[in-house]
């Protein structure tokens, strides 16, 4: 299983060949790929009406996985350690990776740059 973040969704709607999408080469990996409640959101949000029809067929495929209190308590450990170590990155991205962290599942990003700085946290580059 991988966990997708939104960046990963984001290419794959404004490229024109998905075939050289980060998305496509994972899904000729795996057969689990997944979002976490946080990702649905925040694509939910930015949709853009032309890619509604396509977002709402592709998310059937995904497996969203919840963020609960588990999740929660894995924000607040990674909130404060970034605030402790001055390397703050969004909320959503804290709330991504404690998803991730979580449940030990491996996360797919094009920002590597942030989720880097959460320790504990697989990521597939």
């Amino acid at each position: 299983m991988i966990l997708l973040d939104s960046s990963i969704l984001i290419e794959l709607f404004r490229k024109q060949d998905k075939a050289k999408t980060l998305f496509y080469k994972l899904s000729q990996t795996t057969d689990e790929l997944c979002i976490s409640s946080i990702t649905h959101y925040e694509i939910g949000i930015g949709n853009r009406k032309s890619h509604e029809e396509y977002w709402e067929s592709l998310s059937m495929n995904l497996r969203v996985i919840a963020f609960d209190k588990a999740c929660s308590n894995s924000a607040v450990a990674i909130y404060l350690e970034l605030l402790k170590t001055n390397k703050m990155i969004d909320l959503a991205d804290i709330l991504i990776g404690a998803t991730a962290v979580t449940y030990s599942i491996p996360i797919a990003t094009l920002n590597i740059k942030h989720f880097d700085r959460i320790k504990g946290l697989e990521i597939i580059k």
